[in-house]
């Protein structure tokens, strides 16, 4: 087992905070160096102004060079301001990101993060149970997305964890070597926070990649820009020889300029439907670009380095030709150039055309790159959630199945300074832990902690453990089952519904690690205990492990059935001059001390001491 970097949670903090002290700093100095730049533009303009003005009647020479002296350095200025303003958006981007890192390590606060709610979902084997989505949730406190195939890609991740040990150790190589490139994930986040894009991006980019083509199909339609670009050249030779006047050429100018008119609505319609959609082309480019210039070396990483073209930068430089058809066609919002170029050689149809040869070349390999970009993102999230956690441990894996040895776990989500911490143990096949005790003495507390390290640990992250050694089965759970009206479901029937898969995978021969929370809750005290037991006797059967929570302190006894199978532990109330406490520690043995009446008797519930 092996910790992480040597740096502390606190140096870790002191140097988000620095990184965002220095990042607004820069921005205001180039705030101030914005705003010279765009008085000096002003004066530019102004004084080219008024030199044609003051100088109309002189030669076109000297206009000329008034223009030149001016307007030049005029157009220049505008081009840098532009770039200034792109990079103060970099620095207060750089700033905000950084700050959000040290508020999630001091302050807990991690509302700065989307919480990926929008995933949740009530039936799911574990997540909804072990607060994977939501506020508060697991993947708040990892996600560090910036990009919707990322952000996706890490959910899918959740909620589907790795079930092989040789694909979760790659992962594993993939997070530790991007755990130390903190530049570049910074590099990366910054750079997709900068145009993120909407939730409907990735399936819009798709959608547009497997549509047809709607003119380039056609041959006629290909060859037109050509026929008329060499019209026109002809009538322009035709009129500099005096062969044709130059208004019957500006006739048949006219003429093509109002026939190119005719595909205006198509190329229109496609362009409203696509054009904002892939403004995030840019931002894919530059996140293509930022990979091809990271050095890779683990295998995973190497493998995605090697899905967007490797050295040879195709997916970079491909995407960025994509992005820069697609801003040239929007020269259709200036309409003097538009219908000149329009008239002159159909350029509406031409660059559509072009963006159409460009899907033709790679929209088998678009849905690739996106994919690559999701999942470089998700791991640099990954890779985050590492690094801010320079305690916590990487586990390791067996073959022998079913296996769970823990020292030392706690809740990733819970305080530091509060967070106590328990050993898991299950050595073998078939095996179970009854957890008994009192109420808010810890139990459901301590499943979680326990199914939340388990996931980590299958999606290759670290683990809030000291070690952590398990075989990676497919985690199930049933912890807080709901009722559902629209089903017309009960509490006690979701329940039921929830066991039965289990029993029926585990029939299957899925190898599974179960997780359940107060078996039977929607059932009198008599049938519950009953059906309780049977189901762990049913469990025995089908050769399966985990961990069971209960206030029935009967179910200890099915360790005298299963000395070798079952193993008894609890968490206590303590009671001790008439004050109640929880130390939250896991005990051998079954539970002693139930507290409901003692706790009714407090609050003064009627009926309760009788």
């Amino acid at each position: 087992m092996e910790k992480q970097n040597l740096q502390t949670i606190e140096e870790i903090c002191f140097s988000y905070r620095d990184q965002a002290e220095r990042a607004k700093q820069a921005s205001e100095k180039l705030k101030r160096h914005i705003a010279r730049i765009s008085l000096l533009r002003l004066l530019m303009f102004v004084a080219g102004v008024a030199g044609l003005i003051g100088f109309w009647e002189k030669p076109w020479i000297v206009l000329t060079g008034i223009g030149a002296i001016t307007f030049i350095p005029f157009l220049i200025l505008v081009k840098y301001h532009d770039r200034l303003f792109r990079r103060k958006d970099y620095l207060d981007k750089e700033a905000a990101a950084n700050e959000q890192e040290a508020a999630a390590l001091e302050a807990y606060d991690i509302s700065g993060f989307e919480d990926g709610s929008e995933f949740s979902d009530p039936a799911h084997l574990y997540t909804y149970d072990l607060d994977v989505f939501g506020p508060h949730s697991l993947f708040q406190s990892v996600n560090r997305t910036c990009t919707q195939p990322g952000k996706a890609c890490l959910a899918r991740w959740m909620s589907k964890h790795l079930e092989k040990a040789a694909e979760i150790v790659q992962r594993q190589e993939a997070i530790r070597e991007l755990a130390s490139q903190q530049e570049f994930r910074q590099k990366f986040r910054i750079q997709g926070l900068l145009h993120k894009g909407q939730a409907a991006d990735e399936s819009e980019l798709r959608a547009w990649a497997a549509s047809p083509t709607q003119f380039r199909n056609r041959k006629t339609l290909r060859l037109l820009p050509c026929l008329i670009g060499g019209l026109n050249l002809a009538c322009l030779a035709a009129v500099a020889g005096g062969i044709l006047s130059g208004s019957t050429w500006a006739v048949i100018w006219v003429g093509c300029a109002i026939i190119s008119f005719a595909f205006t609505g198509k190329i229109t319609r496609m362009q409203n439907v696509y054009g904002k959609k892939l403004q995030i082309l840019g931002t894919y480019a530059r996140l293509l670009h930022l990979m091809d210039e990271q050095p890779m070396h683990c295998h995973l990483l190497t493998a995605v380095k090697n899905d967007i073209g490797g050295d040879s930068r195709k997916a970079s430089l491909a995407i960025a030709r994509l992005n820069k058809l697609m801003s040239e066609l929007d020269q259709r919002n200036n309409y003097l150039i538009y219908t000149i170029l329009n008239g002159s050689f159909f350029w509406e149809l031409w660059q559509i055309m072009r963006i159409e040869a460009w899907k033709e070349a790679y929209a088998n390999d678009l849905v690739r790159w996106l994919t690559a970009i999701g999942q470089t993102d998700a791991l640099c999230s990954l890779a985050t959630f590492a690094y801010n956690h320079p305690d916590y441990a990487y586990p390791t894996f067996t073959d022998t199945p079913f296996l769970l040895h823990a020292r030392s776990l706690g809740h990733p989500l819970m305080r530091r300074d509060r967070c106590v911490r328990n050993d898991a143990d299950i050595p073998k096949r078939p095996f179970f832990l009854i957890i008994t005790g009192a109420n808010m003495a810890g139990k459901s507390t301590y499943l979680r902690t326990v199914g939340i390290n388990y996931l980590l640990a299958c999606l290759g992250a670290p683990v809030c453990a000291e070690s952590m050694e398990l075989y990676p089965a497919r985690l199930i759970t049933s912890l807080r089952t709901s009722d559902s009206l629209n089903d017309n479901t009960s509490y006690f029937f979701a329940e039921l519904k929830r066991l039965k898969l289990i029993i029926d995978k585990l029939k299957a021969g899925e190898e599974l690690f179960i997780i359940l929370d107060e078996i039977l809750k929607g059932t009198n005290s008599t049938d519950k205990q009953k059906g309780s037991m049977a189901l762990i006797r049913q469990l025995m059967r089908l050769k399966a492990d985990g961990i069971i929570a209960t206030h029935d302190l009967a179910l200890g006894t099915l360790a005298d059935s299963f000395p070798d199978n079952i193993r008894n532990y609890s968490f206590e109330a303590d009671i001790a001059g008439g004050e109640l406490t929880f130390a939250y520690r896991l005990r051998a043995g079954v539970a002693q001390n139930m507290n409901a009446c003692f706790l009714m008797t407090k609050m003064g519930i009627a009926g309760v001491e009788d």
